[in-house]
């Protein structure tokens, strides 16, 4: 279990009100200065997680332990990262836990290699795979932080063209913009019986990845668009909030069949 206090190098999630909520490592002499008051960092050091501290203004903060979705959702971005609303469907989609192993297509921002990372901890391995060098040096820099770090493999290749180095892999994830490319490769690389998905912003690319997979010996292809719908309470009624994230992506899944591809 992780400690519950609050050390030199933690991240911890300063939350003033649900507009005023920061992500910060702790480090000495740091100061945040926010519109409702100054916080000295090292005032929280050693305090436990849920500790309601004051600004120099007198109004309270609180300092939490980030779940995954606040780490995710405050990288710095380079490229539109995977949304936590979409991630439960990949558990339920691959069966990945502890000690798997898992190849990542598009290693982006790092917000899935962060969400990964922590899934198949403390034995498995994320390898993760993107062409581009700025966004694979902005990911790094993002990950770096982070926890399970050490269980994340950096690769910088194009694995439509050059292919994936491992074998006997649990599941593959698929962000770029082709993903049809990859799914060859994927079959080269996936255990019999396990399982891919791919994320895609239009159903354009949608069709051709199924049809690629369908022509690839992969079976039980699904594809499915996961909704969130934010509701707001108040005292003078209850209603789904005014805005929020909609459509994000469809995802595909599908599972190798044993034997060659068709």
């Amino acid at each position: 279990m992780e400690e519950n206090s609050i050390n030199q190098g933690d991240l911890v999630l300063i939350y003033l009100d649900d507009k005023r909520q920061f992500l910060i490592q702790v480090v000495p002499k740091l100061k945040l200065s926010t519109d409702l008051g100054d916080i000295r960092v090292d005032e929280i050091i050693s305090k436990e997680f849920g500790f309601v501290g004051k600004t120099h203004l007198g109004r309270n903060f609180y300092c939490l332990r980030p779940t995954i979705s606040d780490l995710m959702l405050k990288i710095k971005r380079k490229t539109t990262i995977v949304y936590p609303k979409d991630l439960g469907y990949l558990l339920f989609e691959t069966a990945i836990g502890p000690g798997s192993k898992v190849i990542e297509v598009g290693t982006g921002s790092g917000a899935l290699t962060l969400f990964l990372s922590r899934i198949v901890a403390p034995d498995g391995v994320v390898y993760s795979y993107e062409r581009n060098e700025e966004f694979l040096e902005n990911a790094k820099k993002n990950l770096e932080k982070v926890k399970y770090k050490s269980r994340i493999e950096y690769f910088l290749r194009d694995a439509a063209i050059e292919g994936f180095i491992q074998k006997n892999i649990d599941a593959i994830f698929i962000d770029v913009p082709e993903p049809w490319d990859i799914v060859p490769r994927a079959f080269d690389a996936l255990k019999g019986g396990h399982h891919l998905v791919a994320w895609s912003p239009n159903v354009e690319q949608v069709k051709k990845t199924v049809e690629v997979l369908q022509a690839s010996n992969f079976i039980r292809i699904k594809v499915c668009e996961v909704v969130q719908r934010d509701i707001l309470v108040r005292e003078r009624g209850v209603r789904p909030r005014e805005r929020g994230i909609t459509h994000t992506a469809y995802l595909v899944s599908a599972t190798k069949a044993r034997g060659g591809a068709k």
